[in-house]
């Protein structure tokens, strides 16, 4: 009895010395002794690993036992150590460059390099190594870190050397700005279904923000035909071992090395046009599979890349199987800077845990990402246990110095001392900015506008001022929702009109209500497709009163929801009276010849007769629309769902009641409508597109007014939004009947202008627009527009209009989109 209980005893103790784990760290250098920043450290046949530093300093836990390590680098010749670890060990590694031997192929003056024949048959592969897992899970870890290389003391007014100081950096505003690790599980499924649940994240200088790391971000696939990386490049960028490769790319065999019993051939790459959006650098490529074995590439601005001046990008795979290989870390490195402003920085992911037959379930990718609530609440000691790739001693001091600044960051006698600040009364600001009370530590904000921008003309008013404020406070800190009160008034100096108007936003279980009255004075067209300061502009200047108005006193509530997913649903219910207003001023700085003011009635511009008589409207109005999609992402306060792949599909029902309140209104307005912007095309660009239609049924009495408006554009500078003309007339065709209007805009993002010397360097955009509109009175009306867009929203565009088989109109107009 005794010598069984013994022998559990040494079983059990045996068992928990096995469980044990213990730390393999050390240092991986060159032959030069310099470190070898972020090579690569991996367990044989595993897909457990990590990475070392940017020092060259790893670090990675296993448990007691003997293992082969493999030490890698890009450029360098692996090492592998056998180690059996019982204890905490300590072992530096010394990576030899790597020899690629190229003496067994003989290369003839003339010839086609080898590389090329390697090519065809890696491309040949490419799709069935895409397609080779159906569904994988992993875990992934990220670290992100981000530094102000040089800075300005001062840029357009703004005290730079203070914010940089404030922020943590040093005297000489250098430093790190954002570092950042996060844990994930990451889950996928063919084609395109990710999930991400974060386990856990750590920011430097926060205790409540999440990392903006995000696995699903950095995963990249070079057997992809193309990496589109939205923001960073206007167009696709072309793989290696894309399909038509071989158009854009010209390759050099450098040799072969030997790496586990594996021929690895080394190729460089270079684009064949400096211009192309390609990439730069070496891929390596397994003999007999021809599959990736690891490589590193970069992409420069004269690919026309935004934001950064230099992208690199570092892969590694590893094998999981025989026949599949998944990447065993991801590093993105990047420079660059603007305005005397210089940034660089890196992002570096490492997988393990790879299980490439999950049971998965093709309903849980609804949810994109989730984010719950205290995976930001882990402590150092979960952090000095879990961090796979070792602190550098200037992030150590960057978490140590910036836990105290975030702290005090975030105490009430901070956050106040803020709001002192930023509270006090200027003439400056009631004037220009406006002025923002606020009480961050409460979460209230108050708003009042600023009190030259409240002031206008028009000749309907004359001089008038239309001023407004709002109060807004957090009642809702988990589900993240506001209590929102505003209120305006105005009165114009010509008609002597007074007017003023409130209403009141809130949470209403699943609803958000809004519950607004008043009186105001307001744009006949719905849609107000031109602003107050673009019709004093050309009222003063011009002698053009674009704006045509009214006075309308009115109660409204509306509700609006989402029902589920993609599916969204609104209704309001509105009473009003509605009251035609004449012109009252006729004063311009300037009377250009040939320009006139016009009435207040768009349809007789020139006599300034009433357009309808004062009525009364009781409107009930709801609307529905899909998107076919129910992707979201689910955070500590909430869901945030995303946008669909598919068009978002609306329907509209506007209900004039008679009767009701003195209500003189009776009609029913049915409308659809269809709608999906920026569809990829590849390099041939974006297009978006709008169709809507809409009919008016027992149409017995309605108003200019109750009229179905359009966003028209008179003038040089517009809204460049996707169903917006862009020479209709404001008012004239407007329609009390049936409509039908198309809308596509197609944009080639940069696919010409690429392609054109010094052009290319403003990283200019081609746009063509085609827009129509039918209506029985209108018929059938077709705009066409040409031009260009910068990165920032800006566009020029030459627009023609054609009605009934004739040209009817043309002019350059300016579009602005941000």
């Amino acid at each position: 009895m005794k010598q069984t209980l013994l022998l559990v005893l040494i079983t059990l103790f045996t068992l928990k010395l096995s469980a044990q784990e213990v730390t393999l760290s050390g240092k991986i250098t060159a032959d030069d002794g310099k470190p070898i920043p972020f090579a690569t450290v991996y367990v044989k046949n595993t897909t457990k690993g990590t990475s070392a530093n940017s020092e060259g300093e790893y670090s990675i836990n296993l448990k007691t036992g003997t293992y082969e390590l493999q030490f890698r680098a890009l450029g360098y010749r692996q090492e592998s150590r056998t180690l059996d670890l019982k204890a905490n060990q300590s072992i530096s590694i010394t990576l030899k460059n790597e020899e690629y031997q190229i003496k067994e192929v003989t290369i003839r003056s003339g010839a086609e390099d080898p590389a090329y024949g390697i090519i065809r048959k890696a491309i040949k592969k490419r799709k069935g190594y895409l397609n080779a897992v159906n569904a994988y899970t992993c875990e992934v870890y990220i670290k992100g870190l981000q530094k102000l290389l040089a800075a300005p003391k001062k840029f357009l007014m703004f005290d730079v050397q203070k914010a940089t100081r404030e922020a943590g950096l040093d005297s000489n505003r250098t430093g790190i700005v954002y570092l950042s690790e996060s844990q994930s599980k990451l889950s996928y499924m063919r084609p395109d279904n990710i999930h991400e649940e974060l386990i856990s994240s750590k920011v430097s200088g926060s205790n409540k923000a999440f990392s903006f790391n995000r696995a699903s971000d950095l995963r990249v696939n070079f057997y992809e035909n193309t990496q589109v990386w939205e923001g960073l490049s206007n167009r696709p960028l072309v793989s290696p071992i894309a399909d038509n490769a071989l158009f854009y790319y010209k390759y050099q065999w450098m040799g072969i090395s030997i790496e586990n019993g594996e021929t690895i051939n080394k190729i460089k790459v270079t684009p064949r046009r400096e211009y192309d959006p390609c990439f730069s650098g070496y891929i390596y490529i397994l003999e007999d599979s021809w599959r990736l074995q690891s490589l590193g590439l970069s992409i420069t601005k004269k690919s026309n890349i935004n934001f950064v001046d230099t992208l690199k990008v570092n892969q590694q795979f590893v094998p999981v199987t025989n026949n599949v290989w998944m990447p065993a870390s991801i590093k993105f490195e990047f420079t660059g800077g603007l305005f005397g402003f210089r940034i660089g920085g890196y992002f570096i992911s490492i997988y393990k845990d790879y299980d490439i037959d999950p049971k998965l379930d093709r309903k849980q990718f609804a949810e994109v990402l989730r984010i719950t609530k205290g995976v930001n609440k882990k402590d150092s000691a979960f952090w000095d246990q879990q961090r796979p790739i070792p602190l550098t001693n200037e992030e150590k001091v960057d978490y140590t110095r910036k836990a105290v600044l975030a702290a005090k960051r975030e105490s009430k006698p901070y956050l106040d001392s803020l709001d002192r600040e930023n509270n006090k009364v200027s003439l400056n600001k009631l004037l220009l900015s406006g002025y923002q009370h606020r009480n961050r530590y409460e979460h209230e904000y108050y708003n009042l506008n600023s009190v030259l921008g409240s002031v206008f003309y028009n000749t309907v008013q004359g001089f008038a001022l239309h001023y407004g404020g709002s109060y807004t406070k957090q009642i809702d800190s988990v589900n993240n929702k506001y209590l929102s009160i505003y209120g305006r008034a105005g009165y114009g100096f010509g008609n002597k009109l007074f007017y003023g108007s409130g209403g009141i936003t809130l949470p209403a279980g699943p609803f958000t209500l809004n519950v607004a009255g008043g009186s105001d004075v307001v744009d006949m067209n719905t849609r107000e497709p031109v602003t107050r300061f673009e019709n004093t502009v050309y009222t003063l200047l011009d002698r053009e009163n674009y704006q045509k108005l009214y006075q309308k006193k009115f109660a409204s509530a509306s509700l609006s929801t989402r029902i589920s997913g993609g599916w969204l649903a609104s209704g309001t219910i509105e009473w009003a009276d509605r009251k035609w207003l004449p012109n009252t001023a006729n004063y311009s700085l300037f009377h250009p010849k040939g320009n006139e003011f016009t009435s207040n009635n768009p349809l007789n511009p020139a006599l300034d007769a009433p357009l309808f008589p004062q009525n009364q409207s009781f409107k009930l109005s709801l609307r529905t629309s899909y998107d076919f999609s129910n992707k979201y992402e689910t955070y500590p306060n909430g869901r945030r769902y995303l946008p669909s792949k598919y068009p978002t599909i609306g329907f509209n029902i506007t209900k004039g009641i008679k009767d009701v309140l003195g209500s003189d209104v009776d009609y029913t307005l049915l409308s659809a409508d269809i709608s999906k912007t920026d569809i990829p095309l590849g390099f041939y660009g974006k297009t978006s597109f709008y169709i809507g239609a809409g009919k008016f049924f027992n149409a017995n009495s309605l108003f200019y007014t109750d009229y179905k408006h359009f966003s028209g554009n008179q003038v040089l500078f517009y809204s460049s939004g996707i169903n917006h003309f862009l020479l209709l007339d404001y008012y004239r065709y407007s329609t009390g009947d049936k409509y039908l209007e198309g809308h596509l805009e197609h944009n080639f993002s940069g696919f010409i202008t690429n392609k054109i010397p010094l052009i290319r360097k403003l990283k200019l955009q081609e746009i063509i627009d085609v827009n129509y509109l039918y209506t029985p009175t209108l018929k059938h009306y077709t705009e066409l527009g040409f031009g260009l867009q910068t990165n920032t929203g800006i566009r020029v565009m030459y627009g023609m209009a054609f009605n009934q088989g004739g040209k009817v109109d043309n002019a350059v107009r300016i579009g602005l989109s941000f």
